[in-house]
């Protein structure tokens, strides 16, 4: 039997339901502005719903300011002092011995064992201010110096590391020893992916120069998790993924048919053995199968218009290069693609620096500055991180013999500089800062671990409660260190 009000409610007319969903509406509006957390089913648990795409995350730590990330990595590093860390002292004291109070007693590399004299070097190339953020740019950057206003640039950068391959491990993966997953991996683990056409980790390289060190795939590994959470390398050319089109013979539905076969025998193995790693071929075996549609669309460009073309570069045109790579990734952050990681390799100036850094310069500035008025115009900026910078910093003082033409900079773990932009990040800010000889810092110094919390905690992730069991041992990204960098957050 119904009660007297279940009838009233059953007689409302269509305007008094119209007229009440509007006011809740509203008032879910008013309560969206005063206390946008609460919003979100589990606020008050410290939990917030989502993001429901598969992830081994039921519920987002706190509401995330990022749902994607582009992290632009710049193999080789890149001196900070001929970028972004303007030091004038450098070149008032050019060819002077670093003071012994400034080297103190930190660990040089290897390869300035010979070497007797450390000569003070300054930058050839001039630097401007602006006038926005009070920060300064190299006349090698122009392009990103006209985005200064979205740019957070981090002056103060440090690491343990000293030597490329266990520094680009160090920052990708939290340690400096193979073996440990990616943070792009951590990021499909923990927060899945809306788009089941695509990877969630997509990986592209690119170099600047011939002479380059090769990268160590264990930076886009996905170590002890999951293996089909690694990150997946796109390629230029006729394959962008390998071993992805059917042979000879095959065709689509005889693909599937093959596939739902191959899934049954998997099914029983699996109920059998209990081994994860058969769930993870499967997985891999049907995304496999959905890229064979999506990735011939996202990797055609004859879609993008010509002043797309103009702003990237001409460089956007042939595939593999560092604004090609550019392009794709906005391509697949539209298309919801959680983590795309760039390499562009050539940054590693121990001689001849003036000519190389320029080189290295002239295939990425035009491309990074690009993405960012890319990601704005379209309103991704927003909710995209973007990330630039390398695995550690350069000497304030020469390697090798030192000429007004010519120099080079040895490896320096203890500063270094990166730029953040979108995703929560502060807009238009210079962070932390180095001593006036750019060799240690002053202010605010932000470690690997603090660098990775930050980007976590911005993809709604505490970087201490992202853990995955392993022999025993809990493990998370930022291993048991790391602390968020507040003071760069929007």
């Amino acid at each position: 039997m119904l009660t007297d009000i279940q009838r009233a409610y059953l007689r409302a007319s269509r305007r008094d339901f119209l007229k009440t969903t509007s006011k809740g509406l509203g008032a879910l509006a008013l309560g969206s502005l005063i206390a946008p957390g609460q919003l979100f089913a589990g606020a008050e648990k410290g939990l917030v719903t989502g993001p429901g795409n598969g992830g081994a995350m039921p519920n987002y730590h706190h509401a995330p300011k990022a749902k994607r990330v582009i992290y632009l990595f710049q193999a080789g590093a890149p001196s900070h002092l001929e970028t972004f860390d303007y030091k004038p002292l450098l070149n008032e004291r050019w060819g002077e011995e670093i003071p012994d109070s400034v080297r103190g007693t930190q660990r040089l590399s290897g390869m300035l064992a010979a070497q007797s004299s450390f000569p003070l070097v300054g930058s050839k190339f001039e630097f401007t201010r602006s006038a926005k953020t009070g920060g300064y740019f190299s006349s090698l950057m122009p392009h990103t110096a006209s985005v200064a206003e979205d740019l957070c640039v981090v002056n103060s950068m440090y690491t343990e590391a000293i030597n490329h391959e266990p520094a680009t491990i160090f920052m990708q993966t939290g340690s400096q020893q193979v073996g440990r997953p990616s943070v792009g991996a951590w990021m499909s683990y923990g927060l899945g992916s809306a788009n089941k056409n695509l990877p969630s980790f997509v990986v592209l390289l690119s170099k600047g120069r011939d002479d380059v060190q090769n990268l160590n795939m264990q930076s886009w590994s996905s170590g002890f998790l999951p293996s089909h959470h690694q990150g997946v390398q796109f390629r230029s050319g006729k394959d962008p993924v390998l071993f992805l089109n059917n042979p000879n013979g095959i065709n689509r539905d005889r693909r599937r048919m093959e596939l739902n076969v191959l899934e049954s025998l998997d099914r029983e193995q699996q109920q059998h053995w209990g081994d994860t790693e058969i769930d993870s071929k499967i997985n891999q075996y049907e995304m496999a199968y959905r890229m064979q549609a999506s990735v011939p669309e996202i990797t055609d460009f004859s879609d993008e218009p010509d002043y797309i073309f103009d702003m990237y570069g001409e460089d956007a045109r042939k595939p593999g290069t560092f604004a090609a790579n550019c392009l794709m990734a906005r391509r697949l952050a539209e298309r919801d693609v959680p983590f795309v990681q760039l390499y562009h390799m050539g940054w590693d100036q121990h001689g001849n620096l003036p000519t190389g850094i320029s080189e290295m310069a002239r295939s990425s500035d035009q491309a990074s500055a690009a993405l960012i008025k890319d990601l704005k115009q379209r309103g991704l900026l927003e909710d995209t991180l973007v990330v630039w910078g390398g695995e550690f910093g350069r000497t304030a003082f020469s390697q090798g013999k030192l000429t007004i033409d010519n120099y080079g900079r040895d490896h320096h773990p203890r500063c270094f500089s990166i730029w953040m932009a979108g995703g929560g990040v502060k807009p238009g800010m210079v962070y932390g800062k180095t001593d006036d000889f750019g060799y240690n810092i002053a202010e605010n110094g932000v470690h690997v671990h603090d660098f990775q919390a930050t980007m976590l905690h911005l993809l709604g992730v505490d970087h201490e409660k992202l853990i995955f069991k392993h022999q025993g041992r809990r493990y998370r990204l930022t291993d048991v260190h790391g602390h968020v960098v507040k003071g760069i957050l929007a």
